[in-house]
């Protein structure tokens, strides 16, 4: 049998495949041609795994249906609420009762992976987490995402909310696809937020050539996800790594498969939609011990390792941004509807709240 053949017969099965980098790799991966669909490589697509902030992908792609479909607007206003306030870190830290702009707690969810705004955004918009969770694994069903169930809008840490590197591949097909208008949010080199500036996490942005995306994620149980993406030539390539050790091993990680993607161009012989499911769909990966028991603080961080001015990056991925382009975002400018679910649910709490008595009993007159 020719080895070319053979090789088809085993994507067409839906085996996982290292073609390009030749040793197997230790943790999930997808690298897949946008446009085709084409799979470039494979290896435990199935592997169920916390999805950590990449889980605000979805609350985006939530967000941008309720926006198509005259919920909200972009200039809605987002109130932060008691609850979202209290999201730990990464956050903006604004105080409860802070009101912004639709688009720029988009922007701060997406660039800054703020946890209060992305709860902020799913209250709002959902009427509460809860429902805002059950958007979004209706709209998981709808696209096919079978491994995936979400149980927050931002990612922290829960045992029943979990997600499968192919099925954040699916999820980013349908981000880039059907809201096309919204592309240029992921590739955000960083926010300022009055003096402040914030960059991007995705170590990726302005950094590796053509990089237009997407998305980082971590909490311990997880280790350091990624989901890069590359223009170049009018291709678009997309690279989901889950599970690295640091954030700059998963930039470097995304970077090695969309190097070899480019390198490539002919490859891949499955799709996305015909890939089937393989080995063990299941049984959760948690790293935290392996990522976090040992660790410190700054290395369990979304944000790369400072480097000592008088030492030289270990990494290019490491290399600070000369003149990083920023997005100015802030509170206040939301003029457009509020959010109705949001509306309901704060009037029902109201409606709920008792009249208030003095205590002790105020004195007849």
């Amino acid at each position: 049998m020719r080895q070319g053949h053979f090789l088809n017969l085993l994507l067409a099965g839906g085996l996982a495949l290292p073609m390009l980098c030749g040793a197997a790799r230790a943790n999930p991966v997808v690298l897949f041609d946008l446009k085709s669909g084409k799979v470039l490589e494979h290896q435990d697509a199935f592997k169920r795994w916390y999805p950590a902030s990449l889980s605000k992908l979805m609350t985006a792609y939530v967000t941008f249906r309720a926006i198509g479909a005259g919920e909200v607007a972009l200039d809605s206003p987002i109130k932060v609420t008691k609850h979202s306030a209290g999201e730990p870190p990464s956050k903006m830290g604004f105080k409860p009762g802070s009101v912004m702009r639709l688009d720029n707690a988009l922007k701060m969810m997406l660039v800054k992976s703020a946890n209060d705004i992305a709860m902020a955004v799913g209250e709002n918009i959902g009427g509460s987490q809860e429902a805002f969770a059950d958007r979004m694994n209706a709209e998981a069903a709808r696209l096919g995402m079978t491994g995936t169930h979400f149980v927050n809008p931002n990612g922290l840490y829960s045992p029943d909310q979990y997600t499968t590197a192919r099925d954040l591949a699916v999820l980013v097909t349908a981000l880039r696809n059907d809201f096309p208008q919204y592309a240029p949010w992921f590739s955000i080199e960083g926010l300022a937020v009055g003096k402040k500036a914030l960059p991007n996490y995705n170590l990726l942005i302005g950094r590796y050539p053509g990089a237009d995306g997407m998305k980082t994620g971590f909490v311990c149980s997880s280790g350091f996800n990624m989901i890069g993406s590359a223009t170049r030539n009018g291709r678009t390539l997309v690279a989901v790594v889950l599970g690295e050790k640091s954030a700059i091993s998963r930039a470097e990680a995304a970077a090695k498969l969309l190097d070899q993607g480019f390198d490539t161009p002919a490859a891949g012989s499955t799709t996305l939609a015909a890939l089937k499911p393989y080995g063990d769909t299941l049984s959760p990966n948690d790293l935290h011990d392996e990522i976090c028991k040992k660790k410190t603080k700054e290395e369990q961080s979304e944000a790369a390792p400072t480097v000592d001015a008088k030492n030289k990056p270990k990494s290019p991925y490491q290399v600070k941004l000369d003149h990083p382009t920023l997005i100015a975002v802030g509170l206040g400018g939301a003029t457009g509807p509020a959010p109705k679910a949001f509306v309901d649910q704060t009037d029902q709490n109201y409606a709920d709240v008792p009249l208030p008595t003095w205590r002790p009993a105020k004195a007849a007159n």
